[in-house]
């Protein structure tokens, strides 16, 4: 069974990724409104560099948590289109192995745009990047809590005409554990107090697996009643 949830996963997620590689939104568009949201909050605090720095992670997973909301809507207006959903409710994929394709694919995106973030924090906010292995792992589990809530959410507004209003009502709340967790794991990791960011980081990954069991069980259900 799970070697066809993961081949349809495999399926999704490339056909997903394909479709963003052609049309550069994520390169031409979300990216750069990324670190336009750094260059922004850097010219509001820079008269006192202090708090800058002090506000780095929280201003880092704002841009994320924002930037990943276009992604997800993104993601989930491809199937929108031209009847694309009754299409793929058709196709005879798992519904588990389409939530799993459509949270790798958005998963991707997020960790790219992060990647890029964190050049642009240490560039802009002069951020020391003192624990790594700290700030690599809560980026890893904060995206697939962050790509996990935004499938399961994403496909319950998806056929709703208030979608791109909607997404954000529904997600904003359920990610905010998740918010307050990578910020902390992420001053943690700035500060060179590694050894106080890992139990956020267990936190969040808690969270992650909630949102990817849930989405699991529920993403067919979800996808027949929208």
């Amino acid at each position: 069974m799970w070697c066809c949830v993961l081949r349809d996963a495999w399926l999704m997620a490339g056909k997903d990724l394909r479709l963003e590689w052609r049309s550069r939104v994520a390169i031409n568009q979300i990216a750069p409104l990324a670190l336009l949201f750094l260059v922004l909050f850097a010219f509001g605090l820079d008269p006192d560099r202090g708090i800058l720095v002090r506000a780095t992670p929280g201003l880092y997973w704002v841009a994320v948590l924002f930037c990943g909301l276009l992604a997800i809507q993104r993601s989930f207006a491809l199937e929108s289109a031209d009847g694309n959903r009754d299409a793929l409710r058709m196709s005879g994929l798992d519904p588990a192995g389409i939530f799993l394709g459509k949270f790798a694919g958005i998963a991707a995106q997020l960790l790219v745009l992060e990647a890029l973030l964190v050049a642009g924090v240490v560039i802009l906010y002069s951020a020391r990047l003192d624990g790594f292995g700290l700030l690599a792992l809560t980026c890893v589990v904060a995206t697939s809590a962050i790509a996990a809530a935004g499938t399961l959410y994403g496909v319950l507004a998806a056929g709703l005409r208030v979608r791109e209003t909607l997404l954000p009502l529904l997600l904003l709340p359920v990610l905010a554990p998740v918010l307050l967790g990578s910020t902390r794991a992420f001053e943690a990791a700035l500060g060179g107090t590694t050894t106080d960011g890992w139990p956020w980081v267990g936190l969040i990954a808690i969270f992650a697996l909630v949102y990817l069991g849930v989405g699991i069980a529920a993403f067919g259900s979800l996808m027949e009643e929208t």
